[in-house]
């Protein structure tokens, strides 16, 4: 509790900066609303608003889900077979270089323009990068002495990546993770501009917009920010769960 003391504190005095000065300056209030008006907005549509992060959720969630467990896949490969390594990371690199907004017509047309699978697929092509780079890097930089000392024991390569490779890729897991949850997330809002179901809050975002109520725009994203949010802080406590010794090191007695 004593670390979140700071940033409350920051978050407060600087939604009470934007009420305060769009309330001074008196601007175009329905350009930038005031946080006052965006939670009201949120109050009164709060059974559309959660309906739309409930969809938009579930398909962060699922894509993350996938993404994380063939990023995790893809790395044990590379790191163990020379072949895997000189076939996935090119390609990797190459799914990763293409936008967002490139995919997301392909995947339409691949899965449907309403079906949650493509907007799934690009959650999925957007986390698995990070989570494939950094977990392969993890299993990779392993201190050699480990490598020769396991193998004077005679451990097999499946006793060695189990017992030593992956321990040391656990930090380098958890801080592509706590990115590829903030990702998750964006890839579901903006795969919805371009299909899926339209009670969702990437719809609701740009017809709420559209129509020039940008109270209620605000408050989708500000549902969208709940939940990167959320997951952000699952993150945290599953590392801490996975990896006790962590906080210990960062926290000294």
């Amino acid at each position: 509790m004593k670390g979140l003391s700071a940033p409350i504190v920051t978050g407060v005095v600087l939604l009470g900066l934007w009420e305060g000065v769009l309330a001074l300056l008196d601007p175009q209030g329905f350009v930038l609303p005031a946080p006052s008006e965006i939670v009201g907005a949120l109050v009164d549509n709060w059974d559309a608003v959660f309906q739309g992060a409930r969809i938009t959720g579930f398909v962060a969630v699922s894509g993350l889900i996938a993404g994380i467990i063939l990023g995790v896949l893809a790395a044990l490969l590379v790191t163990r077979f020379r072949t895997a390594n000189e076939t996935i990371t090119p390609l990797a690199v190459a799914v990763n270089a293409i936008p967002i907004i490139a995919l997301a017509p392909i995947f339409n047309n691949w899965f449907g323009l309403t079906s949650p699978r493509s907007n799934q697929a690009i959650v999925v092509a957007l986390v698995f990068f990070p989570i494939f780079i950094n977990t392969t890097r993890g299993l990779s930089q392993v201190d050699r002495n480990q490598i020769e000392l396991m193998e004077s024991y005679a451990a097999s390569r499946s006793r060695i990546t189990r017992e030593v490779r992956i321990p040391n890729a656990m930090p380098f897991f958890f801080t592509a993770l706590k990115l590829a949850a903030s990702l998750a997330v964006i890839a579901a809002i903006v795969a919805e501009y371009f299909g899926g179901r339209q009670d969702a809050l990437g719809p609701m975002i740009t017809q709420s917009a559209g129509l020039t109520r940008y109270d209620d725009a605000w408050a989708a994203v500000l549902a969208g920010t709940a939940i990167g949010a959320v997951l952000y802080s699952a993150v945290i406590v599953l590392e801490r769960v996975a990896m006790p010794w962590s906080s210990l090191v960062r926290n000294p007695k």
